[in-house]
């Protein structure tokens, strides 16, 4: 061969392309395989019933399917051959794509056997590298090809389309189909193929032998060799990491075997010719019981090979070989790898805290980096590989690993460190190529014999290239690119390895070491994120979904490896790197799957440390719980009868622990739950801490606010659960209870930032405001809905039917105790402790959806008032203007109908408005603890209101102030609720006249009370069993806020109200029956308590109408009752 032609066969750019190309055409296969396996993605006519015949026939005959006189057979087709040529485009020339590549790759393996090239791993470790993976790309590319089922009918099919549309088949057609038909049986032809390559591959596959069997060992090996150990020769820390090949020294394990296995099967007859063939291939069987042909598609390589020996004549040695081997394999293979995972995890764990702790030992020890990330790879792709398809197996725990996490998580800490010190590693080697390896080459290149011109070029060019470099481009963030440079070596080792060439390169040794250090370290500047994905990318996951998975599930439940679960989401980040640009219509696929499973993993590490969080607040709850008041009832008992020398109780009753007494600890190795849920609290905490965030397929991921956002779920939840209600049986908790369950939550999720790096504050804002809203984010109740709820189904309701009075002597709704009725006791939940509570719980807004609530049970009563109005209109305007004529009044209010009903809803408006009056009390005590600054100022702005000023402006000014819990003389809520109840049918002047006669109504009804049995003034209520004394209120909030929205004088209506219900009260001293007028003095105190209430009336006001002595004596009847009844009885 001719010294121009070996320059002209571009072998080096010719084996990049090919391999690069086949890397594309096999992820196609692999592709179209996965597809036409799946019914949900496989191309809509192979589901068809319809186009189910023709598809039968066309794989019968195949290839000669003739589309024009078999219209029987091929109709669906015929009716459907626009679709199917679109469809099956893209199917049909990525088989054209493998014919195409496999003439390609024949052709150069046939030049390069012309050229009787030799292969040397440690000469020309480029060239022997790409052609080895040619080979096994090429041989991959076609048992994939033969795996695929429907590959006859796809590409028939698609011809048939075609010739009925352009009147011809494609013109691939026949050459596809024949080699679709050689490759039914694909190891038989490609072992024909690759006879005339036979010594070729022997010579690359020998010269793995040394290097396999030195990286093929043991972790009782690699222990005693000390193996990626730092300290092991102290006196050597600094010196650089060098090898004749660097890259053999992190080139992967798996690789190697996968080259050695196929090698051979294409190439067998070496294994009876050449024992040192047969003891590498039997050493390659003994490792796995699988290899990867791609991503989860394996090779059963001890069934395939046996299957095919048995077929051949003589090679019965080789079958029992086989067998052999297998047992071996089955019998320790998951043994040695198990040991080697336990081995690299303590030897990564050094190497890494060394490096931790002095990032400048990754100048001249990179390689160690590499190495390991190489070999952690290989074993972790050994054990997802195996655990996948090993479904029978007498040792299982060989093929799950509880600790792998700990090792995924020590290779993202060595990716990061180089990531991080990625200059102080360029530092270093832009020194090492300019000032050590630079003129090493160049002395190297003046002591060759022979070097012909166009070696020479390279060669100069390779040392004026290294002597150029600098520190300046370091520091100024310069981007290397050495692309060419290692081209250039690829091109030399080409030229330099033909049988002809007039240097060869083993013939000069050094030139391959140096120029392959070389290599390495140009790598080391502009190739290092590269070089990390190429040794530690574990993309394979992504198509190992179960046993990654299962992988998870065990890390989860073994506690010393929480802290490293994060691992799992950090190696979802890789799978962006299994894409190539020839299979585009998989990146959508690849990114939901990636993206899937890094949230799947990330809410079940965020689930476990909110479960752990909240059983912590739940037993700081416990504690919280023993310094409730209701808890001291029983110590205080204690400390009564001591004082009082009783007899202590018997030995039979335990002695309760006092609070506190959790924290008096004799012995540090009990171990209470607490210490526990803090130990795992901690190791889950590292794990989400480890990283802020991180990029998937895109995505930028943050660990913390999975646990952000389940706690907030949890907490709303949780403090839910604390109110404990009970719909049915309307049971809830107290508010102050709830309240202080709820701070201890608070407290202890606001010690959190020791732990976890999340926002602990705004986690706790975020809560906390949802609580103070109708539904949470979730759509669940909240604490603000319950308690409306429940105060207004259980507490009002009750105390409209009598059940509860308010006392406003104890600013409370107390239980009137009734026989054989379990009441609970209202005064536990509305006194102004609990008032306070509950403010606190439900918030301004809360607050605000608690009295629009009662706003809209007040406004449905005003809506019933003004129908019974409406029923007596005319009996009420004949008693509004004849109310002084005593005469008419007698025969005029028998015919009133449905007084009683007025006054009784009067009084449950008034028992809704006082409840909201406690309501607004206990709000102003928590604002201004809480916000002094803001409510001096709305009291200030309060005080300014006139009854001069703008209605608009007062009730703004009101309305603000209500929010801050002042009580104001108009009521805003009430008068924009009342206003709403306007009616297109009425007009202004009839809805005021029916706001004047409801005040006639209620003021000549109140006689009418004093009938009622249960209206007895009470004086250590200071109010009556049948809440009267609500109506009070009533009366002068609705009829303010009734008047403001007519733009009427407020105080002019009250006082014609007063005047009324005064002449009523009055006539009944002459009323005869003793029973209508038996609690006259009691009723008569209600004119009193109306006036109080008002800020528009007086008691001056009052005396003009209602004589003061009358109330005085009321007073004292009252008074002088309440004695009597006090006195013990004789």
């Amino acid at each position: 061969m001719s010294l121009p032609s070996i320059y002209q066969h571009k072998f080096a750019e010719k084996l990049t392309i090919l391999n690069d190309r086949g890397k594309g055409v096999l992820i196609r296969m692999y592709n179209i395989k996965k597809t036409c396996s799946d019914p949900r993605s496989k191309p809509p006519f192979f589901t068809e019933k319809t186009m189910e015949p023709s598809i039968k026939y066309i794989n019968k005959k195949f290839p000669n399917v003739d589309a024009r006189s078999s219209t029987q057979h091929l109709g669906p087709v015929h009716k459907e051959k626009a679709e199917i040529i679109k469809v099956l485009n893209s199917y049909y020339h990525s088989f054209v794509d493998v014919m195409e590549f496999r003439d390609h790759v024949y052709e150069l393996l046939n030049t390069i056997d012309a050229s009787q090239c030799y292969f040397d791993i440690h000469v020309n470790y480029d060239l022997t590298k790409n052609y080895l993976d040619l080979v096994v790309t090429y041989t991959s590319v076609i048992l994939l090809l033969s795996r695929i089922e429907d590959r006859k009918a796809l590409i028939g099919m698609y011809n048939c389309a075609h010739e009925m549309i352009q009147g011809s088949g494609d013109p691939s057609y026949a050459r596809l189909a024949q080699m679709v038909l050689e490759y039914d049986t694909p190891l038989k032809k490609l072992t024909e193929e690759f006879g005339p390559h036979t010594k070729a591959m022997t010579s690359a596959l020998l010269s793995l032998h040394f290097l396999f069997a030195r990286r093929n060992q043991s972790a009782e090996q690699w222990r005693s060799d000390q193996l990626l150990s730092l300290i092991s020769n102290a006196a050597t820390m600094l010196s650089p990491a060098s090898s004749d090949v660097m890259a053999c020294e992190y080139l992967s394990l798996e690789v190697i075997e996968r080259w050695i296995l196929i090698g051979f099967l294409l190439c067998h007859g070496c294994l009876s010719s050449n024992p040192q063939c047969l003891e590498l291939w039997k050493l390659g069987l003994q490792g796995s019981l699988y290899i990867s042909l791609i991503r989860d598609d394996a090779l059963q390589i001890h069934k395939v090979t046996e299957e095919f020996f048995s077929s051949l004549k003589g090679y019965g040695k080789r079958v029992a070989d086989v067998k052999e081997c297998k047992e071996h394999a089955v019998a320790h293979s998951g043994q040695l790898h198990r040991n080697r995972r336990a081995f690299l995890r303590n030897a990564v764990r050094e190497l890494e805290a060394l490096l931790s702790d002095q990032p400048g030992l990754l100048g001249p020890k990179a390689l160690y980096v590499f190495m390991a990330l190489s070999l952690c790879r290989d074993e972790v792709n050994w054990l997802v590989r195996h655990a996948e398809h090993v479904t029978k197996t007498k040792t299982p725990e060989d093929y799950a690993d509880s600790h792998i996490a700990e090792l995924l998580f020590l290779m993202e800490q060595l990716r990061t460190l180089v990531h991080r010190h990625g200059p102080v590693i360029q530092r270093y080697h832009v020194q090492y190529l300019a000032r050590f390896d630079a003129l090493l080459l160049s002395d190297i290149i003046q002591n060759l014999t022979v070097c012909p011109e166009e070696e020479s070029i390279i060669m100069s060019s390779f040392v004026s290239t290294l002597s150029s470099l600098t520190l300046k481009q370091v520091d100024k963030k310069e981007k290397f690119d050495f692309l060419g440079l290692r081209l250039d070596w690829f091109r030399l080792q080409a030229y330099t390895s033909v049988a002809k060439a007039p240097m060869q390169l083993r013939e000069s040794p050094d030139v391959g070491r140096v120029m392959n250090l070389i290599m390495f370290h140009s790598r080391m500047l502009d190739s290092l994120e590269e070089l990390v994905v190429e040794t530690s990318d574990l993309s394979a996951f992504c198509f190992y979904v179960r046993p990654f998975e299962k992988l998870f599930a065990l890390t989860m439940e073994e506690p010393a490896m929480l802290r490293f679960t994060i691992a799992f989401p950090l190696v979802c980040s890789h799978f962006a790197h299994c894409t190539h640009p020839m299979c585009p219509e998989e990146y959508p696929h690849l990114k939901s799957c990636s993206l899937g499973l890094c949230n799947n993993f990330l809410e079940e590490i965020a689930k476990q440390a909110a479960n752990c969080i909240m059983d912590a607040c739940a037993e700081q709850r416990k504690l919280s719980e023993q310094l409730l008041p209701k808890h001291c009832a029983s110590t205080i008992s204690k400390a009564r009868n001591k004082k009082a020398q009783k007899q202590p109780p018997k030995k039979g009753e335990p002695e309760r622990d006092k609070p506190g007494a959790e924290s008096q600890r004799k012995d540090r190795i009990v171990v209470t739950n607490m210490d526990k849920l803090h130990q795992m609290l901690s190791e889950l905490s590292l794990s989400i801490n480890h990283v802020p965030s991180f990029t998937v397929f895109e995505h930028m991921v943050t660990p913390a606010e999975y646990l952000s956002s389940h706690l907030e779920t949890r907490l709303n939840r949780s403090f839910v659960w604390m109110a404990s209600y009970n719909q049915a049986t309307q049971e809830i908790a107290r508010p102050s209870e709830v309240l202080a369950g709820l701070r201890s939550y608070l407290a202890f999720i606001q010690s959190l930032g020791q732990f976890t790096c999340m926002d602990s504050s705004r986690i706790i804002r975020n809560v906390l405001l949802q609580q103070t809203q109708p539904l949470d984010s979730s759509g669940e109740q909240t604490l603000t809905t319950i308690y409306t709820n429940w105060y207004l189904e259980a507490l009002l309701r009750q105390a409209s039917t009598g059940a509860i009075v308010l006392s406003p002597a104890m600013q409370a709704f107390v239980s009137v105790p009734r026989e054989g009725e379990q009441s609970f006791s209202a005064e536990e939940f509305s006194d102004i402790s609990e008032m306070r509570a509950l403010a606190e719980l439900l918030g301004p807004y809360g607050m605000k959806f608690l009295s629009d609530n009662l706003m809209w049970h007040v406004t449905s009563q005003v809506v019933e008032l003004k129908k019974l109005v409406t029923e007596n209109m005319d009996v009420l305007v004949q008693i509004r203007s004849n109310f002084y004529k005593p005469e008419q009044m007698v025969s005029l209010l028998p015919r009133l109908t449905s007084a009683d009903n007025v006054l009784k809803r009067m009084t449950i408006i008034g028992e809704i408005l006082s409840f909201r009056s406690m309501a607004q009390s206990g709000l102003r005590e928590v604002f201004s603890n809480r916000c002094p600054f803001l409510m001096g100022p709305i009291e200030c702005l309060k005080d300014f209101v006139t009854p001069d000023t703008d209605i608009k402006v007062t009730l703004s000014i009101f309305e603000l102030a209500t929010a801050a819990g002042i009580p104001c003389d108009i009521d805003p809520a009430l008068v924009t609720a009342l206003s709403n109840l306007k009616t297109d049918s009425s007009s202004p002047e009839e809805e005021y006249k029916s706001a004047c006669l409801l005040l006639v109504f209620v003021a000549v009804s109140l006689p009418l009370l004093a009938s009622d049995p249960f209206s007895v003034y009470s004086v250590e209520m200071d109010g009556y069993s049948n809440n009267i004394h609500c109506l009070a209120k009533a009366i002068i909030h609705v009829s303010a806020a009734l008047f403001i929205i007519h733009s009427k004088n407020i105080e002019t209506h009250l006082k014609e109200f007063l005047l009324l219900a005064s002449v009523s009260l009055l006539q009944l001293g002459q009323e005869t029956d003793k029973l209508r007028s038996k609690n006259r003095e009691s009723i008569s105190l209600l004119m009193h308590l109306i006036v109080e209430e008002s800020s528009f009336l007086t008691v001056d006001m009052l005396e003009t109408c209602f004589p003061y002595v009358l109330l005085r004596n009321a007073y004292r009847e009252v008074h002088r009752a309440f004695l009597l009844s006090k006195l013990p009885a004789h």
